[in-house]
């Protein structure tokens, strides 16, 4: 399969972004707030909700992936421990507030009630995966 590369420019491209993250686990320390670039960095590894699966057979696989936001003017965390460099982040949703179009808030969250708030002059968002690809030992589940 080849490597996921997308473009998110407003915030109809970001939940489709949103929907490829969902469930990427990352470390607390491999978020980056770079304020001197206006941007902002996640170095996960998602889950390959894309790959195929079949009737008898799930298809459970990641990869290690970067997401960044450009255009970052300021960020704000809660319930995220950034004391705890080590601690696994499971990311849910990725969601936008429009503030004052194309301005606004790109919200992150994270299971446990974790956030990240990004205040940002426009969506201008990049995921790509970077490396190979492993099984994963199991499909995330979600309660309806």
């Amino acid at each position: 399969m080849a490597a996921l590369k997308l473009i998110a420019l407003d915030d109809q491209d970001l939940s489709i972004v949103s929907a490829h993250v969902q469930d990427a686990v990352m470390k607390v320390s491999d978020l980056q707030y770079l304020p001197a670039a206006k941007r902002f960095v996640l170095t996960m590894n998602r889950f390959v909700w894309e790959a195929k699966s079949g009737l008898l057979r799930q298809h459970n696989e990641r990869r290690q992936s970067v997401l960044h936001f450009d255009r970052v003017l300021g960020a704000k965390t809660s319930g995220i421990p950034r004391d705890k460099p080590a601690e696994v982040l499971s990311l849910l949703a990725i969601g936008f507030i429009p503030i004052s179009k194309p301005a606004g808030i790109v919200e992150l969250v994270f299971s446990g009630g974790g956030t990240i708030m990004l205040d940002v002059e426009c969506v201008e968002a990049r995921l790509a995966d970077v490396g190979g690809s492993w099984e994963a030992t199991s499909r995330p589940m979600h309660r309806g």
